[in-house]
């Protein structure tokens, strides 16, 4: 009777080899998302249709890797951050419009932004939510193209790219 429950060792090779199969079929079919949850980047796979929705609704993330194509395209970078911070330090090129304030500004940004002109929003880093929100904000204000660069300021400054100071012009 305990035979009849217990697989044999054929059995058991078989489940053993199916199941590689499915894992190394799986891992290959899903490389690219592998490796960027690998290396902590957004790892989001949604079908395309639920994509272009939340792009409507919510600033998409940018990779670091991917800026420097974005900002000789035309992008313009936006820090989110408080003015004092953003005088301080800030990412070459950057202009501020911080979302504590954004409510007295949002007048003044859209007179000097287009809205069709494609924004890069950043803060401090992975644990700040303020580019997020703000772009949010912005999208709802009727700006299409916002993206987010979620690494921020500390990720560029430690790549060893350029940092500027003082207030926007």
């Amino acid at each position: 009777m305990s035979s009849l429950f217990l697989p044999s060792g054929r059995v058991m090779l078989e489940a053993l080899v199916l199941v590689l199969v499915a894992a190394s079929a799986g891992l290959s079919l899903n490389y690219s998302m592998v490796m960027k949850a690998f290396s902590g980047r957004n790892v989001v796979a949604v079908p395309q249709a639920a994509t272009q929705r939340a792009a409507l609704q919510f600033p998409m993330p940018v990779d670091y890797e991917e800026l420097d194509q974005l900002l000789a395209a035309g992008h313009l970078l936006v820090d989110a951050r408080d003015p004092n911070i953003y005088a301080d330090s800030h990412l070459a090129g950057a202009i501020s419009l911080p979302l504590a304030e954004v409510d007295q500004l949002l007048a003044e940004f859209s007179a000097r932004v287009p809205h069709d002109k494609p924004l890069i929003l950043y803060c401090n880093g992975f644990g700040c939510p303020d580019s997020f929100d703000l772009g949010v904000r912005l999208i709802a204000e009727g700006y299409l193209q916002v993206q987010v660069y979620e690494g921020g300021l500390p990720e560029w400054r430690d790549r060893g790219r350029q940092l500027e100071s003082g207030v926007t012009p």
